[in-house]
């Protein structure tokens, strides 16, 4: 399960507490698209627990699409780091 919190402070924080998953994908995809383009987006990670590959190339791309990750644990950025070689 995914519990997500939204902040604002000029920059769109979003704090993901839990696991990603193919379901929180969905929910977390439609809660950036209707943000406002002209916004920061930040996806603060310090309380993921877990995810698959699923969630890494869901980071990955949220990723190249400008989004900033924030408090991303070391083996999750080197799992992004993979995926974005690999595309």
């Amino acid at each position: 399960m995914l519990r997500i919190h939204r902040k604002s402070n000029g920059d769109i924080i979003f704090t993901l507490s839990g696991r990603i998953d193919k379901d929180s994908i969905a929910e977390l995809e439609a809660l950036i698209a209707v943000e406002e383009k002209d916004r920061r987006i930040i996806l603060d990670l310090k309380d993921m627990t877990l995810t698959g590959q699923d969630g890494i190339s869901f980071l990955a791309q949220c990723e190249t699409a400008g989004i900033a990750l924030l408090n991303c644990d070391p083996y999750v950025r080197e799992w992004i780091t993979i995926q974005n070689k690999g595309s």
